[in-house]
């Protein structure tokens, strides 16, 4: 039986491994995409969001406001490239870990309550991203010939 298994995995590991720039070119494009809105919102009024972060007691709210929606939007369209994919994606996690600590902790895990299910889950994409590349489907691939 454990030899079955052993072929049958000598067999598709393989063909699975040729899936991997396919799946980090669908997870760059699904971050990329969940940026976007946040993004665009904090830029179509970024006083509103200063406002925000300072009621929370964050320090240079002002400051931070344009950090973490110029971190947003250049993530949107890093990723989207697949250009600094590895890069991009650190400041992307810490701005992932300041919601989850300033906005989504409170409430919980679970999205449908305002929890950090959503920004951990980004934050777990994100790291894959940094250790494994952009893939083959990349400005970076073509640049750096990434395996």
């Amino acid at each position: 039986m454990q030899c079955q298994i052993t072929k049958l995995c000598k067999l598709v590991e393989p063909l699975l491994e040729k899936l991997q720039s396919v799946s980090l070119l669908f997870l760059r494009l699904i971050l990329a995409y969940g940026f976007y809105e946040p993004a665009k919102m904090k830029w179509s009024d970024i006083g509103s969001v200063a406002e925000w972060f300072g009621s929370m007691g964050l320090p240079l709210p002002t400051l931070q406001a344009y950090l973490a929606a110029s971190t947003e939007a250049l993530g949107v369209l890093l990723l989207t490239l697949g250009l600094a994919t590895r890069l991009i994606s650190i400041p992307l996690i810490i701005v992932m870990i300041v919601a989850i600590v300033t906005v989504h902790l409170p409430h919980g895990f679970s999205s449908g309550d305002n929890g950090f299910e959503i920004p951990l889950y980004y934050m777990l994409m994100l790291f894959v991203l940094v250790t494994h590349g952009a893939g083959k489907f990349s400005v970076d691939h073509f640049l750096y010939k990434e395996k």
